[in-house]
């Protein structure tokens, strides 16, 4: 059966779609249609809350969460105990751990994890202010709240002896991550628990 003959704004809407985790093209037809139907109750908006997110939302330069205010909220939040640091590899993993409201400390975004088949070492990493905020005064613990994966645990071991020097307790989440889990993809209670059995690296 032939292709049906698409115009090039709609491809382009489509192939961009596509782009996104979990989409592929034929789940990005189904959404561009779905958007096309439904122009003015979700089109629209959505493409004013992408053009706003845009311009106002970056990296905190503290911990490296995504938000519209520098440092962001979680920083700023006085409350928060700030001798405990969790690391974790990216911003979905950091709302994943908020989510389950596991972790009242401070939080710290690599940005990914070593991976050298991938060519990421070191100093693709935010590995450097790391170091920097662990060896602060107030920090007394470190969490590596990494993924049980290869890379992860690369990851997580590299990190542990770039500590030593900063004289902290380097902790690991326990029970209940899977080997291979993805932090994001957990539910809650399992994280809380992961994050109250943790141990030592």
């Amino acid at each position: 059966m032939p292709a049906a003959n698409i115009g090039p704004e709609l491809q382009r809407l489509i192939d961009l779609l596509a782009k996104l985790p979990g989409l592929g093209p034929r789940s990005a037809k189904r959404a561009a249609l779905h958007l096309l139907k439904k122009r003015d109750p979700v089109m629209r908006p959505l493409a004013f809350a992408l053009a706003d997110a845009a311009d106002k939302v970056k990296a905190c330069s503290t911990c490296g969460n995504w938000d519209s205010i520098d440092p962001c909220a979680i920083c700023a939040e006085a409350s928060r105990d700030q001798s405990i640091l969790c690391v974790v590899q990216d911003v979905g993993d950091l709302w994943a751990l908020e989510r389950a409201g596991a972790h009242k400390g401070r939080y710290h975004v690599l940005g990914g994890l070593l991976s050298p088949l991938d060519g990421i070492g070191p100093n693709d990493l935010n590995l450097g202010s790391l170091i920097e905020r662990a060896s602060a005064p107030a920090v007394s613990e470190i969490v590596l709240a990494l993924p049980a994966t290869v890379d992860g645990q690369t990851t997580a071991h590299y990190v542990t002896d770039q500590l030593i020097a900063a004289n902290v307790s380097v902790t690991r989440l326990s029970q209940g991550v899977p080997v291979g889990g993805e932090l994001d993809y957990l539910d809650e209670g399992t994280l809380a628990a992961a994050m109250k059995t943790r141990r030592p690296a």
